[in-house]
């Protein structure tokens, strides 16, 4: 996802959400996004689990 934007871009990326949001305000977003990440990697494994659960019941049965 990131591997085109290298470093100067990911400074910049930075220093613009500094400046739009404030040093006060920016580690409750990093917070926030870092649980949203951790959730949605939960919510995904979960999914993937019962999806195989389901093909090992279907090979089980055959």
């Amino acid at each position: 996802m990131f591997s085109n934007i290298g470093v100067p871009g990911l400074i910049l990326i930075l220093l613009i959400a500094l400046v739009i949001f404030g040093p006060k305000k920016l580690p409750e977003i990093g917070r926030a996004f870092g649980e949203t990440l951790r959730e949605f990697k939960k919510s995904t494994k979960g999914l993937s689990d019962e999806v195989l659960e389901e093909l090992d019941d279907k090979k089980e049965v055959r």
